[in-house]
């Protein structure tokens, strides 16, 4: 990591990013805690977090708006139009104010989606092959550190100041962070006209996803995956409760031990994706899920920390693996596409997965759910290392490309690739607000970044393709 930190580009990147990355972890809880305040009821708070959802259902068609700019330009101009979008929540008043906080909570959302695509494309842009690894880590480790203290502080300033207080910090970190970004010096090539119509260019996301051998393998992988995380939304509740017969509240401890493990699983991230492919970190990272939700078959407070642990672990591993992955097979020019491809196709599945822990809970005793989930988790985990040939270890010394000038060109490949999910697949031991990929959150995850695939004629577009392809 301190290769990639070396570059000074990279660190221009970084530090925009982390300081947009405050604000938005801040907020995503209050916005619900709000709803409460305003209304007492738990069920229209709920629907805040389903109105900052909602957008990834047209995810495709966002990750074709954001192919039609350069990123960088673009990512600046809509961390400004959000701070501009928050701005309403200012004149929150009281009740019948509420519907202000759901139209907003949507437009965060798209502003989430919006930037995670675009941040994708731009650090593929900027770093070279060998150093993408790198740079998906240095932000999960952030990403996964703030998941820790964000939602915290943001609930802390809002409790101490108030609500308009807290919005307008948001609004300072999103506009320190659009500052920051706009000095980047890096040189991007201008997108080519639109071959198809809307619909064609927006759903080239999806078939090159499905398509490109390598990214089928691990969207499969991590559907299967994230198809039963979310489970752990409701269970989580019950193995408190019932399992370790503490109050509701406890899961905020399980949760803090969570994020610990994703701070270490950042660090380690990027060694794992040199020795193992990004295939073969990929399958860690849901092995980790396995074993973690494995030990909370049994109630033991120790063990409940340790699984805790072992689980927001794997949550940057399966993230930087995907997100290398998709950054290094996709070409630039669509990458923004793929990305939100991946959203909406991993997002959906997860979004079931809750709802069914929900019903399955009051019929199903916990540990039987656990304990199917780390069944689930290791087919998953199976059926990703039997693929971990499709995109083969490499472990290049990442030192001599970090002393490459900030506007120097990356290599072939990564000068044409363009940052929660999934945005990553997001595994979480509480409901806690979608995390931006990428550079946006995970749920554990946040989800995954995704990639999409190309639907433009012969020589329109150039794709590059699995080493092994």
């Amino acid at each position: 990591m301190r290769a990639v930190l070396r570059r000074k580009d990279f660190r221009r990147l970084f530090a925009g990013v982390v300081t947009a990355m405050v604000g938005e972890t801040a907020l995503l809880l209050v916005l619900a805690i709000w709803v409460k305040d305003l209304t007492g009821s738990n069920s229209l708070a709920g629907l805040t977090i389903f109105a900052v959802v909602a957008p990834a259902l047209a995810a495709p068609v966002l990750g074709w708006v954001v192919d039609r700019f350069r990123r960088k330009p673009f990512l600046v101009a809509t961390l400004v139009a959000t701070v501009v979008a928050l701005t309403p929540l200012l004149l929150v008043r009281g009740r019948e104010d509420v519907w202000i906080i759901y139209v907003i909570g949507v437009l965060y959302g798209t502003s989430m989606i919006l930037v995670s695509s675009a941040l994708n494309a731009l650090i593929k842009t900027i770093l070279p092959e060998q150093l993408l690894a790198e740079g998906n880590a240095a932000l999960q480790t952030v990403r996964q550190g703030l998941r820790l203290v964000g939602p915290l502080g943001g609930a802390a300033l809002y409790t101490l100041f108030g609500e308009r207080e807290l919005v307008v910090f948001v609004m300072a970190c999103l506009a320190l962070g659009a500052l920051t970004l706009s000095t980047l010096a890096v040189s991007e090539p201008r997108p080519e006209p639109a071959v198809l119509n809307w619909l064609g260019e927006a759903v080239a996301g999806v078939r090159h996803l499905v398509g490109e051998r390598s990214l089928r393998r691990t969207t499969i992988g991590l559907t299967i995956a994230v198809g039963v995380v979310g489970i752990t939304e409701t269970a989580v509740f019950a193995y408190v409760d019932e399992g370790l017969h503490r109050p509701a509240a406890f899961v905020s401890v399980l949760v803090c031990a969570q994020g610990v493990g994703g701070v270490g699983g950042g660090l380690i991230a990027a060694g794992f994706v040199r020795r193992l492919g990004e295939i073969g970190a990929t399958a860690v990272g849901v092995i980790a899920f396995g074993v973690g939700f494995a030990g909370l078959t049994y109630p033991q407070l120790a063990l409940a920390f340790v699984s805790a642990f072992v689980v927001g672990a794997g949550i940057p591993l399966a993230i930087v693996g995907f997100n290398t992955l998709m950054q290094r097979v996709t070409d630039s020019a669509m990458l923004g596409r793929v990305a939100a491809a991946a959203e909406a196709v991993i997002s959906l599945p997860q979004a079931l997965s809750i709802a069914a822990g929900a019903a399955l809970v009051a019929v199903i005793d916990f540990r039987l759910l656990f304990a199917g989930m780390a069944i689930v988790m290791m087919i998953a985990a199976a059926y990703l290392w039997a693929g971990r040939h499709l995109s083969p270890a490499s472990a290049p010394s990442p030192a001599s490309a970090s002393a490459s000038p900030a506007s120097a060109p990356a290599s072939p490949a990564s000068a044409s690739a363009g940052g929660s999910a999934p945005v990553p697949p997001p595994v979480v031991l509480a409901p806690t607000p979608p995390p931006p990929t990428s550079g946006h959150a995970d749920p554990v995850p946040t989800a995954p970044a995704t990639r999409p695939i190309s639907v433009h004629p012969p020589g329109s577009t150039k794709t590059v393709t699995n080493r092994d392809s």
